[in-house]
Parts: C-alpha cells; structure tokens; sequence
C-alpha cells in the first residue's frame, strides 16, 4: 500500500494568527506533526499543503515536502480540508505519482503521536476499511446538553433522563480531529469519507486536543511542560 501524508497547514488562521507556524514550546506547531509522521516511518510522502512560501520553508526544514504551494481557491475561509486532499491528489497524478490511500494530519493535533498514526494503519488494514477516522471519549455526556429559550427557563430542560445516575449513561465519542485515513479510489469518487465502510480510532483525551484557541494552546503547552515526556 502506498501511502501519502497530507498535512494542511493555511496561513489565514484568523482565531489564532500564524497558529501552524506559532512557537510551541520551542518549535513551530506544525514540526510536531511533520515529525510524528517521519517517526511513523510508514509513509511514501509527507508532504504539507499550504499557501505560503515561508510556511513551505518551515515545513521543508523538519523534513517534509512541499512539491506545489495550494492553489488560492482552497487558500480562503471557505475551501474545507477536503477541497484541499482532492487538489494534492490531483496534483500528484499530473505528476504521474499515484497513492493507494491517504492519511490527513491536522497540524492543530500537536499530541497526536507516532503510535497513534500507526494504531489507525494497523485498524484499516485489519477491517479493510475505506476509512478510518479518531475519535476519543467526550468529556460530557450530550444527554445533559440542551438549547435555552429567549426566557431561559429551564423547564423539561433534561427529559426523560433527569435522574439517570452518569455511571448509567452511555460512553459517547467525538471527533478529535487528529487522523482521517481514506481509501483513494472511494475518496475521490464520492467525495465523502463516512459513505461506507468507515471506523472509528479511538484515542487518549490528553493526545486528543485540537488547537483553534489561544486558551487550547496554552493547554497544550502546559501538558507538554509537565506531562511530555509520558505521553
């Protein structure tokens, strides 16, 4: 199986400016995903998809590749993640160099380690799956979640589960943003990784942060100041 890393890193950070290239802990956020990727040792390419001449420079120095800047279109506020694994892939097979699947690395899941990557490679080849996807325990159960009012009453605000003890509600799962892995062929022709055949990763809460706030990455550098190393 051939296998390409793509790691999107845009410059247009407006929440947090600069976050893929903000210093953390010594290092540009994105070094730390190029290099679980390079530790994985489990790729054909790592390369970083970005709009930016000095983000590729960043990019190329911790080892990864950057054979094409992204294309303005999928430079804007609006172009998704998957506008931009379409692009490279397409951009790849102008160049006549052709991969069996892909693995999507958002640089905002710095925790996200090497043993991660490579648990989800393990889980789709052993489900030959089309997709597999991280996932981690959510830290609050949704059946304690509901919309207010204009009025905020709070009246029927739990339902029918008002005394359902926490250690009776069921485990739910979220998205951690931290690894997609999709089959090329069924990516590219449905355009959605959830289609079919799709599984779910499931991953440590601590490895599971993704960064879109100043407060998240004050979070992450604190667990890497005082838990780094146990990761």
């Amino acid at each position: 199986m051939r296998l390409i890393a793509i790691i999107p890193a845009r410059s247009g950070s407006k929440g947090l400016p600069d976050k893929n290239i903000k210093d953390l802990c010594g290092k540009p956020l994105l070094a730390y995903t190029v290099e679980a990727a390079l530790r994985a040792n489990v790729f054909d390419e790592i390369m970083v998809s970005t709009d930016s001449e000095r983000y590729a420079k960043i990019a190329e120095k911790y080892g990864a590749r950057v054979p094409f800047l992204r294309s303005v279109e999928n430079s804007n506020d609006n172009a998704s993640s998957w506008d931009t694994v379409y692009e490279v892939i397409e951009n790849y097979e102008r160049m006549n160099i052709k991969f069996d699947a892909f693995m999507l690395l958002q640089p905002t899941s710095p925790l996200r380690d090497e043993k991660d990557i490579i648990g989800a490679i393990d889980e789709y080849i052993e489900k030959k799956a089309n997709t597999v996807v991280s996932v981690c325990e959510a830290e609050h159960t949704p059946i304690y979640m509901n919309t207010l009012p204009e009025s905020l009453s709070m009246d029927g605000f739990f339902g029918e589960h008002k005394w359902t003890r926490r250690q009776d509600l069921p485990t739910y799962y979220r998205l951690n943003g931290a690894i997609y892995m999709s089959d090329i062929k069924s990516f590219m022709l449905y355009r959605d990784i959830y289609r079919n055949n799709c599984f779910a990763y499931v991953m440590d809460n601590i490895k599971s942060v993704d960064i879109d706030t100043h407060l998240d990455f004050m979070y992450v550098e604190s667990i890497l100041m005082n838990c780094g190393g146990i990761l």
